[in-house]
């Protein structure tokens, strides 16, 4: 029926869409075959730099479950992306994703933007009060665990500063030979 409509059969909403109004004129559609999703062949997922951010804060609740930590994501919108249950009490975390990079290496925006209309406002730093660590996942799949107090006051960082916060690397995720491209070995 989608085809014979000219919808896409891969389409997530079309099919609930035609059944809602199917349903609302009262016609019936039990004669037609169930919807049998198509299962994606893992051999041809390809993990892609621009899912990075999506992905930040599970590669960080990962690496802490890893280090026998538990990591909670609020239930409700929160300040910070991860609780994390550590051996000195409850830390918060705020995840951060770049691919922004150039020449001097990897850049990070570790600032927010107050709620306001449009979310238009100057980005402000977050209150070391409220923020305990910031885990950080740069383009390279490089992981860092940087202390809020070491950057508060800063919107915006350069990550080659900190690399005595380096606690690992990802990489391994893109594939057993994966590499990326650093930006400090491009041309700007």
């Amino acid at each position: 029926m989608l085809l014979a409509l000219g919808l896409s059969t891969d389409s997530g909403n079309a099919r609930p869409f035609i059944k809602s109004h199917a349903i609302r004129l009262g016609l019936d559609f039990s004669h037609l075959a169930a919807y049998v999703p198509v299962e994606p062949d893992p051999c041809t997922l390809t993990p892609e730099l621009k899912h990075l951010r999506e992905a930040g804060a599970s590669i960080a609740a990962a690496w802490f479950t890893l280090c026998g930590c538990s990591a909670l994501f609020p239930v409700e919108p929160a300040i910070y992306d991860l609780v994390v249950s550590m051996s000195d009490g409850l830390r918060r975390i705020q995840v951060k994703t770049t691919t922004s990079g150039g020449p001097a290496g990897w850049q990070v925006v570790v600032g927010r933007r107050p709620h306001s209309a449009g979310n238009r406002a100057l980005r402000v730093p977050y209150d070391p009060e409220v923020i305990d660590y910031f885990f950080i996942v740069d383009g390279d799949l490089t992981m860092y665990l940087i202390p809020s107090r070491v950057i508060a006051g800063r919107v915006g960082i350069l990550l080659r500063a900190y690399t005595g916060y380096i606690i690992g690397n990802a990489r391994g995720l893109f594939g057993p030979d994966a590499t990326v491209k650093d930006p400090a070995s491009t041309s700007a």
